[in-house]
């Protein structure tokens, strides 16, 4: 019997709407790198989520491919980003920012989030030039790397201290479906849209096979950022590919229902976990949630289940991470629930 993937929420291909559309139109010939129908039907259906008639969006395969092209067009050799300690930038990317030629600079975080507290700090101690790189542009990512999720206020005092400061603002949105679908967030798109000099939109984490939408908000960024693109490979031939299945999934609102549906999920299982007697190590606030469990419980579940052990808290407890999708399969998560009990 195969293993049940609680490991990310990518296991499974895409929203069946996504698989009609791209068969469907599968002989339909279509202009090349991003300027045919489906893409301009998508990056419109986008804008009007946003409430903004002429932002630039950009649709790339991936979101390490957007995170270091993004870094690469908005910095100068001298410049550096500031992410937070726990960053997809800082930990999980393989140095694909540095690999840029910039600097990542990190920060302490409270519940997994950049506070503006702490990014006042670090601007506050990167100040000698020109004996230190200069930060340019502040990096979060919402969900973030634990799965909580940042409310209106935290995203708009970050953003006020950056335009203060004459810092960029990037938003990484692998999960921007699931922050936003939070019962914990009063976060909207068009808010992001506000408050961001950049952001993307994850489908690969979301319903789509893969893809990514990167929105400049910032017209002076979204100069020459096709230029960028090509330079990275990402400029891709068959872009139709991913207009397809964002016109999809901005179609009804079904992004956010299937982000929704994700989010319920993973509540259901922590809690659970909680009902079980076990810890939380943070609040389950979107798809992905990281719970402590004893160690023979989790090796009595890693016999159906796979996911990642995270962190060991001590000789008898470990951290688990487990991520839940739009298509998670709501049996799995009760037969998951069931053996904690076993």
């Amino acid at each position: 019997m195969s293993k049940y993937i609680f490991r990310n929420d990518y296991s499974e291909g895409c929203h069946p709407n996504i698989l009609k559309a791209l068969t469907e139109s599968n002989l339909v010939q279509s202009t090349p790198y991003g300027t045919d129908d489906y893409s301009n039907a998508a990056r419109d259906l986008i804008r009007a989520e946003m409430g903004t008639k002429d932002t630039d969006i950009f649709f790339v395969s991936g979101g390490t491919l957007a995170n270091l092209i993004i870094h690469a067009c908005a910095l100068k050799s001298h410049e550096a980003v500031i992410a937070p300690l726990s960053g997809h930038i800082q930990t999980n990317e393989a140095g694909a920012i540095e690999a840029t030629g910039h600097k990542v600079i990190a920060a302490d975080v409270v519940n997994g989030k950049l506070t503006a507290e702490n990014l006042q700090k670090v601007i506050d101690t990167h100040n000698h030039f020109p004996h230190v790189t200069r930060p340019r542009l502040v990096y979060i990512s919402n969900a973030t790397e634990i799965g909580t999720v940042y409310r209106r206020d935290e995203v708009a005092a970050l953003s006020k201290i950056c335009r203060d400061n004459k810092l960029l603002f990037m938003i990484d949105g692998a999960r921007m479906g699931a922050a936003i679908a939070s019962e914990h967030s009063d976060l909207t798109l068009k808010d992001v849209a506000s408050f961001a000099d950049i952001f993307w939109i994850g489908g690969t984490k979301a319903g789509a096979l893969f893809g990514e939408a990167i929105v400049i908000p910032n017209k002076a960024l979204a100069e020459d950022f096709e230029i960028h693109l090509k330079q990275r490979g990402a400029l891709l031939a068959k872009g139709s590919a991913l207009g397809h299945q964002f016109k999809e999934l901005f179609t009804d609102g079904l992004y956010f229902e299937l982000a929704k549906r994700g989010n319920d999920m993973a509540a259901k299982m922590a809690q659970g976990i909680k009902a079980a007697g076990y810890e939380m190590a943070a609040e389950c606030e979107a798809n992905m949630l990281m719970a402590i469990l004893p160690n023979d419980v989790i090796t009595r579940l890693e016999t159906e289940f796979d996911f990642y052990r995270w962190k060991v808290i001590d000789e008898e407890r470990t951290q688990l991470r487990l991520v839940t999708s739009w298509a998670t399969d709501g049996t799995k998560v009760d037969r998951f629930i069931e053996m904690l009990k076993s």
